[in-house]
């Protein structure tokens, strides 16, 4: 049933802006003014995090908007603090609204004596008092079983083919969908499908984590204006090396739609001197000065999806309806216009 509260809104420090874009979004739907929860995140000299919520909230709808990017471990201590926090005052339900989870990278043991970092990360979060989790584009989807609790992973790619329709409206016709990698193409392809577009693939092989060997181009691009498709974005190399092979294979332009932008060390830079047309990123991680100044880098609002998600996990109705056009096409009305 309903709960008969409003739901509650709470942030850290990763992504304020994002968090406050959520609570105007969640204003607007409701019809009354809805706010971060009062309260402070602060750190004393020696770096520990303090957490005080000034507010009220027995038995409410917690949602806490908290990323874990970098820097990865503050990020993550900020948001079991705040759930303690929460959760010794009585908070009714606690849901964790994380737009990038960090650690999902460790999701395997590729070598011995390796962690599975991933679910380190899970069982600390359910331990705090977390009882759901609403996520974008988790690196792999494997990682929803690493909790014990329900999680909600919600996908970028609708809001990429509305982004690409609106963009490309008068050239659909020469796209051709990019998976940088073997493992990726399950979701370029089901971009592919949104959009009605072909598939590509580049083949690569990896010598050690961050460096590769040797790329291969499956697939005629040439002539085509090529999309490049993935979860996340770091230093940036690969996706270059990528734009650059597609290029010498004939595309005419070369752009990449990408969920998380890391873009950590020497990304921008790479970005901004690379063949790359544009990157499109969302604003999952909160974006520094360098992003938001690089010429060839845009950002995606997710705002309009957390704040229906949120509603959706509040009130007991569908987030799966989210994946569909008819349900997120009038969601991103004042984004692309019709």
């Amino acid at each position: 049933m309903p709960m008969t509260h409003e739901p509650k809104l709470i942030a850290g420090n990763a992504n304020r802006t994002l968090a406050n874009a959520i609570a105007r979004r969640l204003s607007m739907h409701r019809g009354m003014s809805i706010d971060l929860c009062d309260a402070r995140v602060e750190r004393f000299n020696d770096g520990e995090i303090f957490v005080e919520v000034y507010e009220n909230v027995r038995g409410e709808d917690m949602f806490i908007v908290q990323p874990t990017s970098n820097p990865a471990n503050d990020n993550l201590m900020e948001l079991l603090i705040i759930t303690d926090a929460l959760r010794r005052s009585s908070a009714g339900r606690i849901t964790a609204v994380v737009p990038y989870f960090g650690y999902a990278r460790q999701d395997r043991r590729t070598k011995a004596r390796t962690p599975i970092s991933a679910k380190l990360v899970a069982n600390m979060m359910v331990e705090a008092g977390i009882e759901r989790v609403l996520t974008l584009d988790l690196h792999a989807t494997q990682i929803q079983g690493f909790f014990d609790i329900p999680v909600d992973n919600l996908y970028a790619s609708p809001v990429f083919a509305l982004d690409i329709k609106h963009n490309f409206k008068d050239g659909m016709d020469d796209i051709m969908i990019v998976s940088p990698d073997v493992g990726g193409v399950a979701r370029a392809r089901e971009l592919a499908k949104r959009i009605d577009a072909p598939l590509s693939i580049v083949d690569k092989r990896r010598e050690k984590p961050g460096e590769v060997a040797e790329m291969t181009v499956i697939g005629s691009v040439e002539g085509k204006k090529c999309i490049i498709v993935d979860d996340l974005v770091d230093t940036a190399g690969t996706l270059c090396k990528a734009a650059d092979l597609l290029m010498d294979h004939g595309a005419a332009e070369v752009h990449a739609y990408i969920s998380h932008g890391v873009l950590s060390g020497p990304a921008v830079e790479r970005v901004t001197n690379s063949r790359l047309s544009s990157l499109v990123i969302t604003d999952s991680i909160e974006a520094n000065d360098a992003v938001a100044k690089c010429k060839n880098i845009r950002v995606v609002p997710t705002a309009p999806l957390f704040a229906q998600a949120i509603i959706n996990t509040w009130n007991g109705t569908s987030v799966s309806s989210l994946f569909e056009d008819k349900t997120l096409i009038p969601l991103y009305e004042g984004v692309y216009h019709p």
